[in-house]
């Protein structure tokens, strides 16, 4: 009886989620990933309620946001590309004269009851125009429409890293770059911008970057010339994550974390806490949980019946690997320090709004093809 109580159970949970056009298993992780990551954030924050409260409320809101998404139509989603993009460069645009000033940054809008971060919008709008440009072509692509793409990409990319805001330029670059990507770059192409890309380092260094960007590439070369100072942030997280040994300290016993040495520890370095307190295991396990996230985003990729769908699920689930692998290596003292949270799992809500939204597009995709698993 019991055994045919479960059948039903799970009978009618499927038939739930068909109807809300969700897939099951990414939802799962996800959900698990963004509670996991609340409870990770109860230690951050230094046991801080609040904080908490705060941040599942977004997550529920998010989660909404993400049975809308899915429910969009692949021909909708085309059509509203070109608005959504223009929108979000026109608020980029607007930035450079009325936006807000935060922590030296020029990023943020307000309109009275909301402040938000135009740039966010981009990280969905980019691998969509990108991938409803490409949809219909002949692919590979040709130079015309490597250009045309490039300049998409290009446009909101510079105007980012103006504000300046280097970690949402990259991942905003990353996701139109890996729409191309999946259309079928050629490799010679790719190798001659390397090359470009290379012979062009000193002019970016000298006139792209700004002077505390500078340092800190200069201090993730040698964090120890300036301990107290540019070094503090690297040096802390990696002691941070070295004390957690194989098991960790234990949830809530991270000193590092605790006696707040660990600086941005609820944000962008929300992953030295959760290596001091859960080791080298379960950091492990973290990771393992991003990368079954990752591969269920390419299998709905890979089994999609369009190119359009094909292009943009694959270029959400591999921008969302770059977050994981920037975070993941500028906490580890392998990256510079360039303000990419851990996704879903550090405090904000606009980042947390935009991933859950990505996943949404994707389970649309998927509800256009019927899956068995």
């Amino acid at each position: 009886m019991n055994q045919a109580l479960d059948s039903d159970t799970t009978s009618i949970t499927r038939r739930v989620l068909d109807a809300l056009r969700l897939d099951p298993v990414l939802l799962s992780l996800v959900i698990v990933l963004a509670l996991f990551g609340s409870m990770v954030l109860y230690s951050a924050s230094g046991s801080d309620q609040a904080v908490v409260i705060r941040q599942l409320t977004r997550i529920i809101f998010a989660l909404l946001l993400l049975v809308a998404a899915a429910n969009i139509p692949l021909r909708m989603i085309r059509k509203i590309s070109i608005w959504l993009y223009l929108a979000g460069v026109a608020m980029l645009i607007a930035v450079m004269f009325y936006g807000e000033v935060g922590k030296g940054a020029q990023r943020w809008l307000s309109l009275g009851f909301i402040r938000f971060q135009p740039s966010e919008i981009l990280k969905l709008a980019v691998p969509m125009i990108v991938a409803t440009y490409l949809a219909n072509r002949v692919l590979p692509v040709g130079l015309k429409e490597l250009v045309v793409s490039s300049v998409l990409v290009a446009v909101p990319v510079l105007l980012i890293a103006r504000q300046p805001d280097l970690g949402t330029a990259i991942l905003v670059g990353s996701a139109g770059f890996f729409v191309l990507f999946l259309a079928g770059v050629r490799w010679r192409v790719m190798i001659s911008l390397g090359v470009l890309l290379s012979l062009m380092a000193p002019l970016l260094w000298k006139f792209a970057l700004h002077d505390y960007q500078r340092k800190r590439i200069a201090t993730l070369l040698d964090p120890e010339s300036d301990p107290l100072g540019s070094g503090y942030h690297i040096i802390q997280s990696k002691i941070a994550i070295g004390s957690g040994g194989v098991y960790g300290k234990g949830w809530l016993n991270g000193t590092q974390s605790q006696l707040d040495f660990i600086p941005e520890r609820s944000t962008d370095f929300i992953f030295s806490v959760f290596g001091e307190e859960f080791g080298f295991f379960g950091s492990i396990v973290l990771i393992l949980i991003y990368v079954a996230i990752i591969f269920r985003g390419l299998y709905i990729a890979a089994n999609s019946t369009e190119n359009f769908g094909r292009l943009l699920a694959g270029a959400f689930s591999l921008t969302f690997f770059v977050y994981l692998f920037v975070n993941t290596g500028m906490v580890a003292g392998m990256l510079p320090v360039v303000g990419v949270p851990l996704p879903l799992i550090s405090y904000g809500g606009t980042s947390m709004v935009t991933l859950m939204m990505g996943f949404g597009l994707i389970m649309s995709i998927r509800s256009a093809k019927r899956f068995m698993v």
